[in-house]
């Protein structure tokens, strides 16, 4: 069999995955490392069933772009912004730091200062790939360890870009091509300074105006023609054009794809994109980590053992105390400041192109090449490690504030009705379905939560209500009726479009929080819709009509005559875009209705209803002649 053939490789590939990242899983140590160590026993230390993996990182590489793309589509420009200080503060920070440390290392060891400079970039940045991906299985993007994480990694992936500008001005000329060099293919390489800043403005420009005005009407057309395999084609061809134009700008292409999810992160098909990349994104990113596993040098490791882990330790050291002292200055608990150091502390992907490059720009020799670039493999493969040892020993010691996220209840009921979030508003709709002897399932994502409530009696399990599987385990195939009671409004979203693809049977009932909250919830197809406010508004509106002198039957008369006009008028609105236009039939429809209630009001009828006041009802029982 030609073992250099796709079809062999793809074959010890997908092999090595299926055989050990489910083992790694099981036994607690995270796909990650699983797929990292499929990649050392496939590789020429071991088994030596696949050649040179660089062509297969390169090709996997990809799949760092398609990770970037959707945690762009998972961030709002509002919400950039407001970790604008993180980002350029923590992560600017962390990279000079860093570079001016290993750079007066490098020196002390007697290098010119222009390598020992190229060194500091090469290994300042950390592994998006790795730590992101490993943040998201263990569930904590949303700690604060997390949000530090991804600012810092946000700003390393930006930074790769002046470093790729600088390393050639350090280097003595390009030389001769050579295979595994990294070559420049940029167009933009051969045009002016001048020319060359207003073309990557114009790129970055482009790629927003694209998203907002030619992108969004391209998934609508797309989207009419009800065929999926295109939707996703349309995806992928996506992102594919945005990596193809950074790349011909200069630009590092997680850059360009990020900003492109950030411009579509308010699309109403944004979570539709997101599953139709995920696959992808998880299968490219499998591939890269079984690279890295197989790129790493296990002879340089046994010839030179002291020198190579005493790099890699000092590196991981250096890092982590920079990291560690920044999360201090930035107030970061203990206990998330040493997951935040610990989950940073390896040298990056980044860093295997920047070595490339300065060995083509005779900067550095390819002796120090070989053994960055093999320190750089053991520190990506350590990085899993030390979550673990973080998880198990370092955690349960400090005492985490914000603990792991524990895998959801088993659910062994099946109910015609499932409340998704147990809360204020869910709490009171279930325990009035309750009392009126009707069945439900209820889902929770908060821990504390659900335990405390199952101390009065209540039967709710712990779960991600917006997952597919769990919602299958809690019945939602058979059931008829589920309502979407949760608290956060983009989860609520996430929920309505999974539902509509995989449980399309299911009447929906939607909690919203305002107006605007509606608006995105009609616009999803949603015809049952409970604004969480609006009972209790028009119920102290009634009060204070009853307290001017009012009839109870006048007043709650006018509030259903308001709360049927609003409904009416939020469904003409919902489909508005333009400000102007909103207002000004916004303005209509309230002069509208004010007109509709004075008429309703003075009709000759209603103040006959005495029944409903209970002051007149007193009354008459004490003159009952």
């Amino acid at each position: 069999m030609d073992q250099s053939s796709f079809l062999y490789q793809a074959l010890v590939y997908l092999t090595a995955a299926v055989v050990l990242v489910p083992l790694a899983k099981k036994a607690g140590l995270g796909s990650v490392l699983g797929y990292l160590v499929a990649g050392m026993v496939i590789g020429p230390a071991f088994l030596n069933l696949v050649g040179d993996s660089s062509d297969v990182m390169h090709a996997a590489e990809f799949g760092v772009v398609l990770m970037l793309f959707v945690i762009g589509l998972e961030l709002e420009p509002r919400l950039l912004w407001k970790m604008r200080k993180p980002i350029l503060g923590l992560g600017g920070l962390q990279v000079l730091c860093t570079m001016a440390i290993v750079m007066v290392l490098a020196m002390t060891m007697g290098y010119d200062w222009k390598i020992s400079l190229a060194i500091g970039m090469i290994v300042a940045p950390s592994s998006t790939a790795i730590v992101l991906q490993t943040l998201q299985e263990k569930g904590l993007m949303k700690s604060e360890a997390g949000q530090s994480s991804f600012s810092v990694l946000l700003f390393q992936d930006i930074a790769v870009i002046p470093m790729l500008a600088i390393l050639p001005l350090l280097g003595s000329g390009p030389t001769s091509p050579t295979n595994g060099s990294h070559q420049s293919s940029a167009w933009i390489d051969h045009q002016p300074a001048w020319i060359q800043t207003l073309l990557v403005l114009g790129a970055v420009v482009f790629i927003i105006f694209a998203g907002r005005k030619l992108v969004r009407p391209l998934l609508r057309m797309v989207a009419a023609a009800r065929v999926r395999e295109v939707f996703t084609a349309t995806a992928l061809l996506l992102v594919i054009g945005i990596t193809l134009l950074m790349t011909q700008v200069g630009l590092s292409p997680a850059l360009g794809t990020f900003l492109a999810g950030v411009v579509l992160a308010d699309s109403e098909y944004r979570h539709e994109l997101e599953s139709d990349i995920e696959p992808f994104k998880g299968m490219l990113l499998g591939l890269f980590f079984i690279a890295i596993g197989a790129s790493i040098n296990f002879q340089l490791l046994m010839n030179l053992p002291v020198l190579l882990l005493g790099i890699v330790l000092g590196l991981m050291i250096v890092k982590g105390l920079v990291l560690f002292l920044l999360g201090r200055f930035f107030r970061l608990g203990t206990d998330q400041n040493l997951l935040f150091s610990l989950g940073l502390c390896q040298v990056g992907e980044f860093a295997f192109v920047l070595l490339s490059f300065s060995r083509q720009e005779q900067l550095i020799s390819n002796e120090i090449t070989d053994l960055i670039m093999a320190a750089v493999a053991l520190s990506m493969a350590l990085t899993p490690i030390l979550f673990l040892l973080f998880e198990r020993i370092i955690q349960p010691r400090v005492g985490t504030k914000q603990a792991l996220e524990k895998a959801p209840d088993s659910i062994h009921e099946k109910n015609p009705v499932i409340i998704a979030g147990f809360g204020h508003f869910g709490n009171t709709v279930g325990r009035f379905l309750r009392a009126n002897g009707i069945g439900c399932t209820v889902l929770d994502i908060d821990s504390d939560r659900v335990d405390f409530l199952r101390k009065f009696g209540f039967n709710v399990y712990y779960g991600d209500a917006s997952r597919h599987d769990l919602l299958h385990a809690a019945g939602a195939a058979d059931a008829k009726i589920i309502l979407i009671t949760i608290g956060d409004n983009e989860k609520r979203l996430e929920m309505i479009e999974t539902i509509k693809k995989h449980f399309p049977h299911l009447q929906m009932m939607v909690r919203a929080a305002d107006r605007t909250d509606a608006y995105d919830q009609m616009n999803a197809g949603m015809l049952h819709i409970y604004r969480e406010n609006l009972d209790s508004s028009l119920r102290m509106g009634v009060d204070t009509l009853r307290l001017m002198g009012r009839r109870t039957y006048t007043a709650t008369r006018a509030a259903q005559t308001f709360l049927r006009y609003d409904e009416l008028a939020m469904k003409k609105l919902s489909s508005i875009r333009d400000p102007k236009q909103y207002i000004n039939i916004s303005r209509e429809f309230i002069d509208e209705l004010e007109r509709i209630i004075q008429t309703d009001t003075h009709a000759s009828d209603i103040g006959q209803q005495k029944g409903w006041d209970e002051e007149s009802l007193i009354e008459e029982m004490k003159n009952p002649g």
